[in-house]
C-alpha cells in the first residue's frame, strides 16, 4: 500500500546513511518529493543525485542546532509550498555502562536523540498547523521499550521520544495532524559505528549479526505515510524474527 505517497513532501534528518537513506530511496521510488537532511554533505549529494533530485533537496543539517533543522523545513517548505511529512530519523547508539562516566558520550546521544526530535517538531509544526494537515513521525527503537545494560541513556532517550510521540498525538488532533513513532529493532546501520567503548561495541557487533536491512524501516515508513487521510498510524514496534531482546 504506497498510493498515499505520490507527491507528498517528504523531509529527513540523517539521511545520509543507513535507515534515513533506505527510507529516502523507498519514498523517492513511489514518487514523494523529498528534501534531506544531514551533517555529511558530500554523501547527502552523492545520494540526491542517484535519486534525480534538484540541489534544492540537500540541505546540510546538525540537528542538534535548532536553526539548522529550521532551515531544512523551511526549505522544503520554499521549494515546493508545503511539508506533509518529517521524518525525525537521525540518531546515536553510543552504549556504556554508566560506571564508565562518558558524560561527553551521554551529552551527544541527548542531543542529538531527543533535542533532535524536538527541533524537527518545532520546524515542521507551525507549517503543519498553518496547512491544516501533515504527519510527523520519530524514531524511537525496542531500547524505547526495554532498558538493558549499557544502554541506560540511550534508552532514556528513545523511551522520551515516545512519551514526546504520544502528547504530540493527543496535541495536534484540532490540526489535522497525523504521528507516528517507529521502534526498530535491530537493523543493519552505521548505528552501532556510534558506540565509543571498543568492547561494547564488539559485543553489539555480534548481537547485531541477525539485523535486517533498512529496507525493513523504509516499508514501515511508507506504511504509515500511505495510509488514507483519516487513519493514523500511532505506532509501530518490529524486530528481526529472531531476535529475543
Amino acid at each position: 500500500m504506497t498510493q498515499g505517497i505520490k507527491d507528498k513532501v517528504v523531509v529527513i534528518t540523517g539521511a545520509s546513511s543507513g535507515l534515513g537513506e533506505a527510507a529516502a530511496r523507498h519514498l523517492a521510488q513511489h514518487g514523494a518529493k523529498l528534501v534531506l537532511g544531514a551533517r555529511r554533505l558530500e554523501r547527502l549529494q552523492a545520494l540526491a543525485k542517484a535519486l534525480s533530485l534538484g540541489n534544492d533537496a540537500v540541505v546540510q543539517t546538525d540537528v542538534t542546532q535548532y536553526e539548522q533543522v529550521k532551515r531544512l523545513v523551511d526549505q522544503a517548505v520554499q521549494s515546493h509550498g508545503r511539508v506533509d511529512v518529517i521524518l525525525n530519523n537521525a540518531g546515536l547508539m553510543p552504549f556504556s555502562p554508566l560506571e564508565r562516566l562518558k558524560v561527553q558520550d551521554w551529552d551527544r546521544t541527548i542531543d542529538v536523540n531527543l533535542k533532535g526530535v524536538l527541533y524537527g517538531i518545532a520546524a515542521a509544526l507551525p507549517h503543519m498547523k498553518a496547512q491544516k494537515s501533515g504527519h510527523i513521525i520519530n524514531v524511537s527503537s525496542v531500547a524505547g521499550h526495554k532498558v538493558g545494560p549499557a544502554g541506560v541513556v540511550y534508552a532514556a532517550t528513545k523511551h522520551a521520544v515516545r512519551v514526546i510521540s504520544e502528547g504530540l498525538r493527543q496535541e495536534v488532533k484540532p490540526y489535522n495532524i497525523r504521528s507516528t513513532v517507529i521502534s526498530p529493532g535491530m537493523v543493519a546501520t552505521e548505528l552501532v559505528d556510534s558506540i565509543t567503548e571498543p568492547d561494547i561495541a564488539e559485543n553489539i557487533r555480534k548481537r547485531y549479526e541477525g539485523a535486517v536491512s533498512a529496507k525493513s524501516f523504509a516499508s514501515m515508513v511508507a506504511f504509515a505515510i500511505s495510509q488514507p487521510e483519516d487513519v493514523d498510524i500511532n505506532e509501530i514496534l518490529f524486530r528481526p524474527t529472531s531476535q529475543e531482546y
